[in-house]
């Protein structure tokens, strides 16, 4: 793969992640409204026990989710540095060329298929 058509991919899936990455932190933007409305009471009585775990619950999920984010723009940015370097499209393995339907596919790959486990 050509080290144009590898920044080509490797951006739109930046912008993809960023996208994404933007819209859980608006989905849990605690700033929208109070802690009440979050948790959609219609009183200010005390909350169920059930009420608040889902509420927990939701946030860790909302947390998980960018921290996967942020590890797959961490992998983005690593391989632009290795398109830098000229050794995009290498498997960090066997040392092989990665197949580049592979890299059409996931365009941040550091193995080749054989390898990917």
């Amino acid at each position: 793969m050509d080290e144009t058509r590898a920044r080509e991919l490797l951006a739109a899936e930046r912008e993809r992640v960023e996208r994404v990455m933007s819209d859980v932190k608006a989905e849990d933007d605690p700033s929208r409204e109070s802690e009440g409305d979050q948790v959609s009471e219609l009183s200010s009585a005390d909350q169920h026990p059930a009420d608040l775990g889902t509420e927990t619950f939701e946030r860790e999920k909302d947390l998980s989710i960018l921290e996967s984010l942020e590890n797959e723009l961490a992998q983005i940015e690593a391989a632009l540095r290795r398109v830098d370097e000229g050794t995009y499209g290498t498997c960090e393995a066997c040392g092989q060329a990665i197949a580049p339907e592979r890299l059409e596919a996931q365009p941040a790959a550091r193995f080749c298929i054989d390898h990917a486990a």
